[in-house]
């Protein structure tokens, strides 16, 4: 038999999955197989642009005075 692998997009997806292996339709070999992913990736986008502009400000902010205080 042919082997892939296939990622879930929705809860319901694997009660499916399950239900196709009860009809002896398929199986499942294994569950919870992890993907690394980059945090940057993963986070890539969620903050709204204005949030994200005024924590970089803040941080350049820090930075600054950081420096002067040396």
């Amino acid at each position: 038999m042919d082997s892939v692998i296939i990622q879930l997009t929705t809860p319901k997806t694997m009660k499916l999955l399950q239900e196709l292996e009860e009809l002896n339709l398929l199986r499942i070999l294994k569950k919870n197989i992890s993907t690394k992913q980059k945090l940057s990736d993963k986070y890539a986008g969620m903050l709204p642009k204005h949030i994200a502009d005024d924590i970089q400000k803040h941080i350049d902010q820090s930075r600054s005075e950081w420096d002067s205080s040396i």
